[in-house]
């Protein structure tokens, strides 16, 4: 089979639930289309997301080789996640948790490896948050590597864990990525304890999202289209980051205490002294 790939390409090949896209050699964006909010179900991290990963990296893979057998330098390259391009109201609305809840083998064989491969993934990872990010949604876009949103001024738009105000407790692997990524105890505990609903200035000044998209004074409908020109640039400006190839190593090691939680037994979290579920 050849290593050349060939876009766009979506997955599941039947009912698909996410589209990859190739607008610049070195850059990829991952376009999520479950419904509008782009629910992170079963179906869309194993059947979708995690598929989608693994297609990306054999396409840089594949550019890095033939760069390498052209004699021209390694340009690196970066990948762009984002909510439904047709709407700027959502980025993800997180887990379904109706199917979730008892399920015991989700984090394991599910959830933690999606954010263990985005914490190492060889390439830059930018989440365009083109709408709210709720719970796992916000997650998500922690487990990347930068966050660019929607600056809310056409519509609103929130990052929040919400957890805490419909009783479901935090699984471990949120609180890990959650110390990771967001540095200062305040912001933590407003984030998990409180539920608060970041707007993007907040965010921004918070430090959880890195860049806002600027739609004050354009005549735009949907916002979307300016967030991932924002996440573009972003993209472009660290793409060649990884033209060593030691993105992924780093971010092992920067991560180390973060990803070993990631990778344990889930299960030993979820279990109360009753035995029953709790997630």
């Amino acid at each position: 089979m050849s290593s050349e790939v060939s876009f766009p390409l979506s997955f599941p090949t039947a009912d698909p639930l996410l589209t990859i896209t190739h607008p610049q050699q070195e850059i990829w964006i991952v376009e999520l289309h479950d419904g509008q909010d782009s629910r992170l179900t079963t179906r869309m991290i194993d059947e979708a997301l995690r598929p989608a990963l693994d297609m990306v990296e054999r396409s840089w893979c594949a550019m890095r080789d033939k760069q390498a057998n052209d004699g021209t330098n390694k340009r690196g390259g970066a990948l762009i996640i984002v909510g439904r391009r047709d709407q700027d109201k959502f980025f993800s609305n997180g887990f379904d948790y109706e199917t979730v809840k008892g399920n015991l083998s989700f984090f394991n064989d599910t959830a933690n490896p999606l954010f263990a491969r985005l914490l190492t993934y060889p390439i830059p990872t930018i989440a365009a948050i083109n709408g709210h990010a709720f719970a796992a949604g916000m997650m998500l876009s922690l487990a990347c590597d930068y966050r660019v949103m929607t600056d809310g001024s056409r519509r609103r738009a929130w990052m929040c864990m919400n957890e805490i105000h419909f009783g479901a407790p935090w699984p471990l692997s949120f609180t890990a990525i959650l110390n990771a990524k967001v540095g200062s105890p305040v912001m933590r505990r407003r984030v998990a304890l409180e539920g608060h609903r970041f707007t993007p200035s907040e965010a921004l000044k918070a430090g959880i999202v890195d860049r806002l998209a600027n739609l004050t004074g354009t005549s735009v409908e949907n916002g979307t289209d300016k967030v991932l020109e924002e996440a573009m640039k972003l993209a472009n400006e660290v793409k060649i980051l990884a033209s060593q190839g030691v993105w992924s190593a780093i971010n092992t090691c920067l991560y180390k205490d973060c990803l070993e939680v990631l990778y344990s037994d889930a299960r030993v979290h979820m279990i109360s002294p009753n035995r029953e579920a709790k997630l």
